[in-house]
């Protein structure tokens, strides 16, 4: 039996150290001790699945989901226009199925998302006649939409991101329909309503580049404020779209520690380190695009073993950070779970080839996965 106290310390890993490494973390799931296991004490470990993974004909992705992660996220199949495209028309089938996996395999369940202000019908914001809505009939919507969704779900879906992407470092509330129409109180009266149709329900607020300092702070204000009026606000969901060198552990940290001194837990929601280069700003605003160039996509044929290396690095250094903080964090989730299904070989670039999750394109866990494992063998 191998002693899991020598499996590699908490230092950084080298080079030299991955085959080991490696050996070491497959007699690790022959034991049964994949991620979920190492840090079942820790926080939920999560991974964002879709309508091929788990409704698709090879089982072999559904097999990792189970295997290695304890919680799961629906990437797209929640949203608002691909489950309720139409005022009388829902699409519960990938919804359904996704609860029953998550319940047979006794998986933390997020639904994500209820209000935002992309991917929604075209016709949300307008009446029958094609004009803009009233204040009235909008929120009217809302509540249709949340309380038919939550309520299906009731006491099975365990958290829900309430709001997404809504506030902005530039404008404080987010330039939307919903601010236009409703106001900035469209927030606080989603996550009354989605309190109201499952009050066991763990509600969060969730948006990406948690470290900007403007937007943490705008983030901080609101909880106070909602926890004063009695808003039922939970958690806090920070989104981890990163890069091998940004943003800073610093400021990451200033960011959990702002959240939790003001009552809520913090969610890593959508996890992912992009290796490629960019000409554009470091974001997750899904509106962002960028025109491809050869000089954008310079790893088609493999990783180098230079970046490999930063990428176990950086991951490493995220999860030191997330268990010095372990007792406040509920969940670690990546966005996806094989480098071929990640959102990252299209955004903000289309066609490129990158490596931003644990598994490869072979379905094969990477020298990040064991960097991770390391950390708690």
């Amino acid at each position: 039996m191998i002693d899991r106290r020598r499996f590699i310390r908490n230092s950084a890993l080298t080079a030299a150290a991955f085959p080991l490494l490696k050996s070491k973390a497959l007699a690790s799931f022959a034991r049964g001790s994949t991620l979920k296991d190492l840090y079942k004490n820790d926080f939920y470990i999560g991974a964002a699945i879709n309508s091929r993974i788990l409704m698709g004909d090879d089982p072999e992705l559904r097999n990792i989901v189970k295997e290695h992660f304890n919680s799961i996220t629906a990437e797209n199949e929640f949203k608002w226009s691909v489950i309720n495209p139409n005022e009388d028309e829902w699409h519960f089938e990938f919804p359904d199925e996704f609860v029953k996996f998550g319940t047979e395999n006794n998986m933390y369940m997020l639904g994500h998302c209820l209000v935002w202000h992309s991917q929604v019908p075209r016709n949300l914001f307008v009446d029958g006649s094609g004009n803009a809505i009233s204040k009235e009939a909008l929120l009217k919507k809302m509540q249709v939409h949340i309380s038919t969704l939550v309520d299906r779900y009731k006491g099975k879906i365990h958290a829900w991101d309430v709001v997404n992407e809504a506030i902005t470092p530039e404008e404080h509330y987010r330039k939307s329909r919903w601010v236009d129409i409703i106001g900035p109180e469209f927030i606080e009266n989603a996550f009354h309503l989605a309190h109201e149709a499952d009050p066991n329900a763990h509600l969060l607020y969730n948006d990406y580049n948690m470290d900007n300092p403007k937007r943490r702070e705008y983030v901080r204000e609101m909880v106070k404020d909602f926890k004063k009026r009695g808003v039922p606000i939970h958690g806090i969901g920070m989104q981890g779209h990163y890069h091998l060198e940004s943003p800073t552990i610093k400021e990451l940290e200033k960011s959990i520690k702002a959240f939790i001194k003001e009552g809520v837990k913090v969610h890593f929601t959508e996890v992912d380190i992009d290796v490629l280069p960019s000409n554009t700003a470091r974001t997750a605003e899904i509106s962002t695009n960028a025109e491809y160039k050869e000089s954008l996509n310079p790893y088609k044929e493999g990783l180098p073993k230079e970046i490999d290396d930063k990428l176990s690095k950086r991951y490493e250094e995220l999860f030191k950070l997330f268990l010095k903080y372990k007792d406040d964090i509920e969940r670690v989730t990546f966005w996806g779970v094989s480098d071929d299904l990640s959102w990252k070989n299209d955004f903000p670039v289309r066609g490129r080839t990158n490596y931003p999750l644990l598994f490869d394109r072979e379905h094969k866990p990477k020298n990040c996965y064991h960097a991770i494992a390391a950390l708690k063998s």
